[in-house]
């Protein structure tokens, strides 16, 4: 897939530049970074490096993941990275994809985490015709839970022994999001509970697997 471009009010996602690797490399020497996803510890300019001139451009180039360098309009600094990534099923009849995100700390606690997903989430439903998206952090991970919360994902539970970390098995939460869980979807309630015109901010496709949810 050939890279693109989203905008928000705050802020520029664009794939990754060579320019970018020591923005990268200085936000990864924060330590909630290496020990909350699975990029490498200690971490080098190398793996920045690697990670803006070959990881990156790889992944849209063989659509395994799509990779965002998250920037400020104001400045043009890196708030941080979030990407779609685990694209095998997305175009399989699952027509899943999982969202993935880290913010350098000095960016935390602004929204802006929370309004790149936004915009990530919904260009995957509409754009890529993803039907379920999937986050995944190691329990205890709470903030990116409180993101996760903050885009609408639903808390689906914990896979135990899920993933291996430094030797020991850890506890994975589980959440996801559906095109029908965005507020404004047709039928659905609003921010303000009130029901949407059918069409209006709709992300569901005309080509939109039917889901039937169990009743009980």
């Amino acid at each position: 897939m050939e890279p693109v471009t989203l905008a928000t009010e705050r802020l520029v996602l664009r794939p990754f530049e060579p320019s970018d690797a020591p923005a990268v490399h200085a936000a990864c020497q924060e330590p909630d970074i290496p020990r909350w996803t699975s990029v490498p510890s200690p971490y080098g300019i190398e793996d920045a490096e690697h990670f803006v001139g070959t990881v990156s451009p790889e992944g849209w180039r063989d659509d395994t993941t799509y990779n965002f360098a998250v920037v400020s309009r104001a400045d043009g600094s890196l708030v941080g990275a979030m990407g779609l990534v685990r694209l095998d099923r997305l175009h399989t009849p699952e027509r899943q994809a999982e969202l993935g995100y880290w913010t350098a700390k000095e960016h935390r606690g602004r929204g802006c985490t929370a309004e790149a997903g936004r915009a990530v989430v919904r260009w995957g439903f509409e754009a890529l015709g993803v039907e379920r998206l999937e986050w995944h952090a190691e329990a205890g991970n709470e903030g990116s839970r409180a993101v996760a919360r903050k885009l609408g994902f639903h808390m689906e539970g914990m896979l135990r022994a899920k993933t291996v970390r430094d030797g020991t098995r850890r506890d994975v939460w589980i959440g996801s999001l559906l095109p029908s869980d965005l507020p404004g979807e047709a039928g659905e309630a609003g921010e303000a509970g009130e029901r949407a015109p059918a069409g209006r901010g709709s992300t569901r496709r005309p080509d939109a697997t039917p889901y039937l949810p169990y009743p009980g």
